[in-house]
C-alpha cells in the first residue's frame, strides 16, 4: 500500500510541474489553483507513504515518476523536443524506478 502511495504521489508531481508552466509564473489562476492541490496531495501522499518505507528509495521513485512524467507529458501535448536521446534517458529513469521499489523494504 505504501508504495501505491508513492506512485500516484509521483503522479500528482507530474501534475503539479505541468501546472507550474501553465500558470506562467502564477499568472494564470486556475493553473496555479491546479498546481497547489496537485502539489499538497503529492507531498501528502509522500508523506504517509514514508511512515513504512525508507526515504532514499521512495524518494527516488517519487521524483522519478514525476521526471519522466513530466518529460513524457511535455513532449506529447506541449510540443517539447522528441529525441531518441530523451526516449532512452525516460526509459533508464523507469527502470531505476522499478529497481528502487523492488529494492525498497517496509518496516
Amino acid at each position: 500500500m505504501a508504495w501505491l502511495l508513492v506512485i500516484v504521489a509521483g503522479l500528482l508531481e507530474t501534475g503539479f510541474a505541468v501546472c507550474l508552466k501553465l500558470s506562467h509564473g502564477f499568472t494564470r489562476l486556475w493553473p496555479t489553483i491546479a498546481f497547489c492541490i496537485f502539489a499538497i496531495g503529492s507531498f501528502g501522499l509522500l508523506t504517509l507513504s514514508l511512515k513504512k518505507l525508507d526515504v532514499g528509495p521512495a524518494y527516488a521513485v517519487w521524483t522519478g515518476i514525476g521526471a519522466a512524467g513530466t518529460a513524457i507529458y511535455g513532449m506529447v501535448f506541449l510540443g517539447d523536443i522528441v529525441s531518441t536521446l530523451k526516449i532512452v534517458s525516460i526509459s533508464l529513469v523507469i527502470i531505476g524506478i522499478i529497481g528502487l521499489q523492488l529494492s525498497g523494504s517496509a518496516h
